[in-house]
């Protein structure tokens, strides 16, 4: 491989991790807004309050400005109810046109409008950035048209992941919207950790590092389906303590876990069974993993980013769900199913290895 073909595969990589490293930025700002109520800080969407430079006073606005952009929202989502009859999703457009609570239009507060509007103008950079891995796929085309497709691919569903939050923004944060909006999250980190991972195997060929590679990837797929799980119910306690904190006023915050379901007791009591399964995993690791390779150094780290995960639903649930918390945990919840998806590319790697060459 000459120089000029390195250069491009390192420019690509760079471009690559920074995306990754800022769709988890955004992933955290975007628990920052959910925890601080201002997720309908802009009404509207692009703009914020027909701006793309929000007020810092309502005296910028018209007096019936929540009669204007609830108005304007009851027209988008009367096409996309539309939409999803046309797709068959008759149940879901059914609860949208039956949910008053979309029309609630909140009041004005600067501190949450700027808030969702920093939002917006992160993704709007993350926006960039994935074109910029486009742009620097694309003389990569020659070496692997794997990592060139799915980067065009990655930048539309962006687009598709920008449409979303502007259904969740005129659905006034409908939970099952949210919980799609951060599962496209997290399937465009999978694609770019993906291309960024292929992208190293052009420079540096897969080597055998473990003996047991099949097993381990096994175990560790388990481990990703469980902790997909975890993320759903953890979706949904979310969705919960929205509806307590909104009856308490979102005052007295140290009583909002008793007033939670059984889908919080389910959360909590998983949690433990996660845990277990990556503490197997780990221990696998370490009985056929050399000390010094990358599987063995990630495994450390995921098992690590685990322990914190809980010891942040810890905090949350007998500390009174400190709200610096909230986005900490879904950070640390999103960040581990990155780490379990990167061992499983290199385990992947070392399974294909080994059918390769049996006897090795």
């Amino acid at each position: 491989m000459n120089q000029k073909n390195l250069n491009q595969i390192y420019s690509f990589r760079r471009i690559s991790l920074i995306s990754v490293i800022a769709v988890y930025f955004l992933i955290l700002v975007g628990g920052i807004v959910r925890s601080t109520g201002s997720g309908m800080g802009c009404p509207d969407w692009p703009k914020c309050f027909g701006s793309w430079v929000p007020p810092t006073s309502v005296d910028q606005l018209p007096s019936n400005y929540q009669e204007i952009y609830s108005a304007k929202r009851v027209e988008k989502n009367n096409k996309f109810v539309a939409q999803l009859e046309k797709l068959g999703f008759q149940e879901k457009a059914d609860q949208i046109k039956n949910d008053k609570s979309i029309l609630v239009e909140q009041e004005f507060n600067p501190v949450k409008t700027w808030i969702e509007y920093v939002n917006r103008l992160i993704g709007a950079v993350i926006g960039l950035l994935v074109l910029l891995t486009v742009y620097r796929s694309f003389p990569l085309w020659s070496l692997s048209k794997p990592i060139t497709v799915l980067s065009v691919l990655n930048l539309f569903l962006v687009l598709f992941q920008a449409w979303i939050g502007s259904i969740v923004v005129s659905t006034n944060l409908l939970p099952w919207m949210i919980t799609l909006h951060m599962m496209l999250a997290l399937l465009i980190v999978c694609i770019l950790l993906y291309v960024h991972f292929q992208s190293y195997k052009l420079i540096y060929p897969s080597k055998a590092t473990t003996e047991k590679p099949i097993t381990l990837f096994g175990i560790l797929v388990v481990g990703l389906v469980l902790m997909l799980i975890q993320i759903v119910f953890g979706t949904q306690v979310r969705e919960e303590m929205d509806v307590v904190a909104f009856e308490f006023g979102n005052l007295l915050r140290g009583e909002w876990i008793e007033h939670l379901g059984l889908v919080f007791l389910v959360h909590r009591s998983y949690s433990i069974l996660l845990f277990a399964v990556h503490l197997l995993f780990f221990y696998k690791v370490y009985k056929y993993t050399l000390r010094h390779v990358s599987i063995f150094k990630w495994s450390q780290g995921l098992v690590f980013v685990i322990f914190l995960e809980i010891l942040t639903g810890v905090g949350m649930a007998y500390f009174g769900v400190p709200a610096f918390l909230q986005p900490v945990h879904l950070l640390l919840g999103t960040m581990i199913i990155g780490i379990q998806f990167v061992i499983l590319l290199q385990l992947d790697s070392q399974r294909k290895l080994k059918i390769e060459n049996p006897g090795s």
